[in-house]
């Protein structure tokens, strides 16, 4: 295959599948239903939004933060502008194709600060390592504040039979993949492991720096900033501004799941928010229409905040 096929498919995968899931979830709606849905959009008060679109902002601003810790640490001195750009600009990337802001984050620094790209982008590991425990311990406190629905929930949405059998066939390829990489002398190995080192030194970098409470502050910032964003996105519409904390923990972490495994949450986040707060006797067309205004307002920011990047890291960095 080509990478220009390869490129496309990449592309054009996960915005299919967002389409997909865009038509499924509307295709069950009555026009009655949709004119309800249109009117729940023009009665919102996007008072409360804006508000939530701030916290967002926060978190944005407290990631680029935090990115420089790791940084230091090894040796770099990153610009924090550079690191709000980079960043949004991997939001934005995100957008398309699944996780690949995460490259793009290393590369603009590699291009403009002239950091290593193996390092940087052992620092973002290092940050998602961080970020996944954070959701973790989230997924956590949500089975604990609501736990009979979350799991009734799970048991109807997830086919346990069919994860079990990828489960194993993940185990087996990993464990052929790991023995092939410590032990093959193919040069595609070798240099993979060359690669690692470099990973390896930067995920490391969170647990030495001298200012890992600094970074776990700004942790910590940022994860309470996602949930105030999510908070303030439900009291936008009467008819979710009474759910229960458990409710908006419950809510917020099956949001979270669709932004991370789907590319930003396209089409799979109403419909999952949706699904959640059916549980709680939300009707299917309040759930979609806060899932559709909160995922709008979000994508907005991260539309604005990519698109002015590539516009101005190129003239911030003109001397570069």
């Amino acid at each position: 295959m080509s990478p220009q096929i390869k490129k496309i498919l990449n592309i054009s995968l996960p915005l299919l599948l967002g389409v997909f899931l865009v038509f499924y979830a509307y295709n069950k709606f009555t026009p009655e239903q949709i004119t309800e849905m249109t009117s729940y959009f023009k009665g919102a008060n996007y008072n409360y939004i804006i508000l939530s679109s701030v916290f967002s902002l926060v978190g944005l601003f407290s990631r680029a933060y935090r990115w420089k810790y790791g940084l230091n640490y090894l040796g770099y001195s990153s610009n924090f502008l550079n690191n709000l750009m980079a960043i949004s600009i991997g939001y934005l990337l995100n957008l398309t194709v699944p996780r690949s802001g995460e490259v793009s984050r290393a590369l603009v620094l590699q291009k403009y600060q002239k950091i290593s790209f193996d390092k940087s982008f052992g620092t973002i590991i290092s940050e998602r390592l961080i970020d996944l425990v954070c959701l973790l311990l989230f997924v956590g406190t949500a089975f604990l504040l609501q736990y009979n629905q979350l799991k009734d929930f799970l048991l109807e949405k997830i086919p346990f039979e069919k994860l079990l059998t990828l489960l194993a066939v993940l185990v087996i390829f990993g464990i052929i993949g790991i023995y092939l990489l410590f032990y093959s002398k193919w040069k595609f190995f070798i240099l993979i492991r060359t690669k690692i080192k470099g990973l390896i030194e930067g995920v490391l970098s969170i647990f030495k720096m001298p200012n890992r409470f600094g970074f776990l502050f700004h942790t910590v910032i940022i994860w309470i900033s996602y949930v105030l964003t999510f908070y303030f996105g439900t009291l936008a519409l009467a008819e979710t501004s009474d759910i229960s904390l458990g409710v908006v923990m419950v809510s917020f972490v099956v949001g979270s799941l669709a932004v991370t495994f789907t590319n930003g949450g396209f089409g799979a986040f109403p419909l999952m928010i949706s699904e959640v707060l059916l549980l709680y006797g939300i009707s299917a067309t309040v759930g979609t229409t806060f899932g559709w205004i909160l995922w709008t307002s979000q994508t907005t920011i991260i539309v604005l905040m990519g698109g002015l990047s590539f516009l101005l890291l190129p003239i911030f960095n003109k001397n570069k």
